[in-house]
């Protein structure tokens, strides 16, 4: 067991407020229902790895959905990298963090990069996702400065946050990389390479109500 915690940070799955990107040609129901079933997949990962803690950084209100043993925090305002920072100085060090786009993270994995993070020669974690951005990051001590001011939501915001890693000399090893869940060539993706996943099931679901429909 690690004696990290592991925090998701995450919006509430209200049509119009989530994976916007998927629609067209998605509804906006049709987007909810996706990322229901990506933080459902999420949530899952998490309370089965071998954390300290299971952490919900929430924007919006916790639901049914939300598994029993999650210790549910309020997002703060502001911008990502804002929100990042109040979410780890909340819940303290050590703690990974990771988001709900990438449904196919699994408690394997969430263990090996706990593990990454307990390495006595290590400082933070951090896994890229193939557009850029980043799905996971770890460290050892709440610092707000590893995030005031790192662009986010950039094809170049992981190689951003690297770089303050290296410039706050914090010492840093790299977690596996994951496809993030943005758009429907993503969706797809994801659910072909993952059918286990509840994800896949709801965007298979859809594919056969559009058919049933034609």
């Amino acid at each position: 067991m690690s004696s990290a915690a592991l925090i998701v940070i995450a919006k509430e799955p209200v049509a119009g407020r989530v994976k916007t990107r998927l629609s067209p040609p998605c509804s906006p129901a049709e987007a909810a229902a996706l990322a229901t079933a990506a933080l459902a997949d999420t949530l899952q990962a998490v309370a089965r790895a071998p954390a300290a803690r299971q952490v919900l950084a929430l924007d919006g209100r916790p639901g049914a959905w939300v598994p029993e043993g999650f210790e549910v925090i309020p997002q703060c305002g502001g911008g990502l990298d804002a929100r990042l920072a109040a979410a780890f100085a909340v819940v303290g060090g050590p703690a990974l963090l990771v988001g709900m786009d990438t449904p196919q993270v699994s408690p394997a994995l969430l263990g090996r990069s706990l593990a990454e993070l307990d390495e006595p020669d290590v400082d933070a974690v951090l896994g890229e996702c193939e557009d850029g951005g980043y799905w996971a990051i770890g460290l050892r001590e709440s610092r707000a400065e590893v995030f005031e001011g790192v662009p986010m939501s950039r094809e170049w915001t992981a190689r951003a946050q690297r770089a303050r890693l290296r410039t706050l000399g914090l010492r840093h090893a790299e977690l596996p990389a994951l496809r993030d869940v943005d758009t429907i060539a993503d969706a797809r993706a994801v659910a072909r390479a993952h059918p286990e996943l509840r994800f896949s099931s709801a965007l298979a679901a859809l594919t056969v109500e559009r058919e049933a429909a034609a």
